[in-house]
């Protein structure tokens, strides 16, 4: 069985599927690694490394995606690449279904099988697998590091001959991987930490890492999805949460947002009014700004500045730490592989919870009842 790895095609994506590291045991599984020259060296992996590691470097990258039984990637690859896989290849990348209908119907015209890094299902046996999560974690890294390298003022409190300069404070919408993870950064970084979120069960959570967990009453009894994620409020009790989280945001340095909805724009937590209300100088740093924004005055890729209040909408930030990010993403793709080959051919066990979910197409149809439930 040929596993390909190819160099990514979209735009700053400096990531690569497979470290020399996770190939080495591929390849200790009996199986061969075929990977693009220059594949990973925009995340520090060279074909040196590759090659060191028992994999075969190609040049020609059509040559790698034809002879492939497997592809691996992290964004979906281009439909051309899709076009030129042989019959009954795998695809395993992030594809995003919910947002990509007419990928997902390529994939089913070329009854290709893919399977999705997005809807592998949060249990506990998955977790080695959750490749959402290791990416959150660094983008919540990195946008407390933003917002630090953003604001004019120092992070923690500095006593000095001039005097003793206050500590930032920093507020953190949504409390799922990236808000915990940009929590305890800010928290190292010295700043007084808040955090709010929808589900009540992540309190004692934030507080375990020294944060004040902002309360809004609500209405509604469950406010999670069966994957842990927030579900979306009713519309009375989005206003009680504007009206809490108003008075918040305006007294914070740094606003740091999180919250997504899988397949759904991300919901809309700071309003232009919230924005208005902040000291020049403040900064919000809006990690869902790819699905939209949670901040009503992002604009996706930029850093626009309304009232002196600085509003970045970064995207793609697990591609800023592309070495580690890749490392984790390898080893997510490991996992999911340990599972998926036996004797060095794939057992797609639809009775597998992982299995069934995470496979969008399999021979012209779509099979993940996360796809089909909320198409």
């Amino acid at each position: 069985m040929i596993i390909g790895v190819c160099k990514e095609a979209a735009r700053n994506e400096k990531r690569v599927a497979l470290t020399p590291e996770v190939s080495q045991k591929l390849i200790a599984m009996g199986l061969k690694v075929t990977v693009e020259s220059g594949a990973g060296l925009s995340s520090s992996y060279t074909d040196s490394d590759y090659l060191a590691a028992g994999a075969i470097v190609e040049k020609n990258r059509m040559s790698v995606i034809k002879t492939c039984d497997l592809l691996l990637a992290v964004q979906a690859p281009i439909q051309e690449a899709i076009d030129s896989l042989k019959p009954g290849a795998i695809l395993v990348s992030f594809i995003w279904p919910l947002q990509n209908k007419e990928y997902v119907e390529h994939l089913k015209k070329k009854k290709i099988t893919s399977l999705a890094m997005d809807t592998i299902p949060r249990i506990s046996r998955a977790q080695s697998m959750d490749a959402l999560s290791s990416m959150s974690n660094i983008a919540g890294y990195k946008a407390a590091l933003i917002g630090a390298g953003t604001l004019d003022k120092y992070m923690p409190m500095m006593m000095t001959a001039a005097g003793t300069i206050p500590p930032a404070r920093v507020l953190v919408l949504g409390a799922g991987v990236a808000g915990l993870q940009a929590i305890a950064t800010a928290k190292r970084l010295g700043a007084i930490v808040e955090a709010f979120d929808v589900r009540p069960v992540v309190k004692e959570q934030v507080e375990s890492l020294g944060a004040k967990f902002v309360e809004v009453p609500l209405e509604e009894e469950n406010t999670e999805t069966k994957g842990g994620y927030a579900k979306e409020l009713s519309d009375r009790n989005k206003e009680r949460q504007r009206e809490v989280i108003h008075q918040h945001v305006k007294k914070s340095d740094i606003v740091i947002t999180t919250a997504l909805i899988p397949g759904r724009p991300a919901p809309l937590l700071v309003t232009k009014a919230m924005v208005d209300d902040m000291n020049p100088g403040s900064v919000v740093v809006d990690i869902a700004a790819e699905q939209g924004g949670n901040c009503e005055l992002t604009k996706p890729g930029e850093t626009n500045i309304h009232n002196g209040v600085l509003v970045v909408g970064p995207l793609n930030l697990p591609s800023s730490l592309a070495h580690h990010a890749s490392k984790l993403y390898a080893k997510n793709i490991l996992s999911l592989l340990n599972l998926l080959i036996e004797d060095g051919k794939p057992n797609l066990n639809f009775e597998d919870e992982i299995i069934v979910n995470a496979t969008i197409t399999h021979d012209g149809d779509v099979i993940s009842p996360f796809v089909l439930e909320n198409n």
